[in-house]
């Protein structure tokens, strides 16, 4: 048996007549027509079972949409606010989940204490998009723990490091320390506690995970060592192992390979100034790396949907400007 499981950043939905940010930041019922067609375009060709969305303003004009599409479930835990003096304006976003089968339970996903201390946090700590925690119950009473998140966003400025894969976790930690003791990269920090808090909470999981991300965070980034690296964590639970990157866990398939190329280049799902970046992903737990003894199953293919982006690198409101990812789970018969 397949499982399809998604992650889409929508770039804001926001149904007429309300407006996003401003007043004057809103679709005219003709161009939210097209969009949320290329919408419902989009996932009928990601084929998906699970989707967890980013930039949402409208849910329920979005649950309508993805139950026309056969998402019997759609759940949403935070509501997008309003500005106080312009009824008509939302002000911030959040997140949502459709799903083809049953979502026996919701959970709050809480701020971890030492995390926010790890990074001197100061002030009252909030996600910047509350994270969705999911139990979601499949065929042969397989259950496994959906999150979908949405992480603060890179502002690009100077401390906001961009790491490859030669530097060492010393390295980036040392790299980022004064910026984050003297708060250079308010932005950084909060992601970090954002990610920290989620490394907790997946210790106390006890089913199988799919993470479905906006991490606004690069490859390599400290983000991700902070939900798949042990040796990010100081207090290392031997007994407990983080998620793997889905992109990595299955077989790159290479046709007609140039005699020269060393190695698959991933597909940005963004662009920034025409540089492509890897900022969407699908992360999972141990139970779907074949390479572990009691595996459940293995990830058969990770696809980006980019065709809108090789078309316009920035996207369009009408589209979006980021790249769905779809990563395909085969479980064991």
């Amino acid at each position: 048996m397949n499982l399809r499981f998604a992650t889409f950043n929508l770039f804001q939905f926001c149904a007429p007549p309300f407006s996003y940010y401003t007043k004057k930041e809103k679709f005219n019922q003709d161009k939210w027509n097209k969009k949320t067609a290329w919408i419902k375009e989009q996932i009928t060709k990601m084929n998906c079972d699970v989707i967890g969305f980013q930039e949402v303003f409208s849910s329920k004009e979005l649950e309508e949409l993805t139950k026309e599409l056969g998402f019997e479930y759609f759940v949403t835990v935070d509501e997008p606010r309003i500005s106080k003096t312009h009824p008509n304006i939302y002000t911030s976003t959040t997140l949502a989940l459709a799903s083809k089968y049953p979502i026996k339970k919701i959970s709050e996903v809480k701020a971890n204490g030492y995390s926010l201390k790890k990074y001197n946090f100061k002030g009252t700590f909030r996600f910047s998009r509350v994270p969705i925690k999911a139990l979601i119950e499949f065929p042969n009473n397989l259950e496994i723990t959906v999150y979908v998140n949405h992480f603060k966003s890179n502002r690009l400025n100077e401390f906001e490091y961009i790491f490859t894969k030669k530097d060492t976790l010393k390295n980036k930690k040392e790299k980022v320390k004064e910026a984050l003791e003297k708060d250079y990269s308010p932005a950084l920090k909060q992601r970090l506690c954002e990610t920290s808090s989620l490394y907790y909470d997946f210790k106390r999981t006890k089913t199988p995970i799919v993470c479905l991300c906006d991490l606004n965070d690069k490859e390599f980034s400290l983000s991700i060592d902070a939900l798949t690296n042990r040796a990010y964590h100081e207090d290392l639970d031997r007994n407990f192992n983080l998620l793997h990157d889905a992109y990595y866990l299955y077989d790159k398939k290479v046709y007609n390979p140039h005699p020269e190329q060393k190695e698959i280049k991933r597909t940005p799902t963004s662009y920034y100034q025409s540089y492509g970046n890897v900022i969407d992903y699908i992360f999972v737990s141990k139970e779907f790396d074949k390479r572990f003894k009691k595996h459940l199953g293995k990830i058969n293919s990770y696809e980006v949907f980019d065709k809108h982006l090789q078309e316009k690198q920035d996207g369009s409101l009408i589209q979006s400007d980021h790249a769905p990812v779809v990563c395909e789970i085969t479980l064991n018969s």
